[in-house]
């Protein structure tokens, strides 16, 4: 973000770009790609934490990059299914049971329920920062904790899902301002 000065510089190093400087336009390279941030969204957990998404674009393909700083740096790189490829009844599930089940099995990879985070959700550039979106996330994990899956419930009955990876910071690298529409 920028400082509202009459310079107005950018509150990041553009000689020494993070993965947590990304704003919307800018650019990176990550698996052999160069994607551009197309949006930025930002998920309050609750008591002052913090976790963006971001959608990359490679004109190719989409993905979504989902940085957290607990301890540590923690990133995920996913692509959103459907749902109903993880359980063609996983809808119905939740809805009876509250939540989905220990552990799912999606791609022949068994993933193990880690975690179920109720928080509210903002697109960081069309909605207002005191505007939000409430749902709850259920993610889960292989056992080696490389592969991620995620199950998320934004209604009574509307369910989103995505499917990634486990991510390092030193994977993307030419992170540079871009051009911001």
């Amino acid at each position: 973000m920028f400082n509202k000065k009459k310079d107005e510089t950018p509150a990041y190093d553009i000689n020494n770009m993070k993965i947590t400087d990304l704003q919307l336009g800018f650019l990176l390279d990550y698996d052999l790609k160069t994607w551009e941030v197309k949006e930025v969204y930002e998920y309050d957990w609750g008591n002052d934490f913090f976790s963006y998404e971001y959608q990359l674009d490679s004109g190719e393909e989409i993905i979504y990059l989902s940085i957290e700083h607990d301890d540590e740096l923690e990133l995920e790189v996913c692509k959103k299914i459907n749902v109903r490829a993880i359980d063609e009844n996983l809808p119905e599930y939740i809805a009876q049971n509250q939540f989905p089940p220990p552990k799912v099995v999606y791609k022949g990879i068994t993933f193990f329920r880690d975690s179920e985070n109720p928080g509210y959700f903002r697109n960081v550039d069309t909605m207002k920062p005191d505007e939000s979106e409430e749902f709850i996330s259920w993610d889960y994990y292989d056992e080696d904790d490389k592969q991620t899956l995620c199950v998320e419930q934004w209604d009574d009955r509307v369910f989103e899902a995505a499917f990634g990876k486990v991510v390092k910071e030193y994977e993307f690298s030419n992170i540079m301002p871009g051009k911001h529409k």
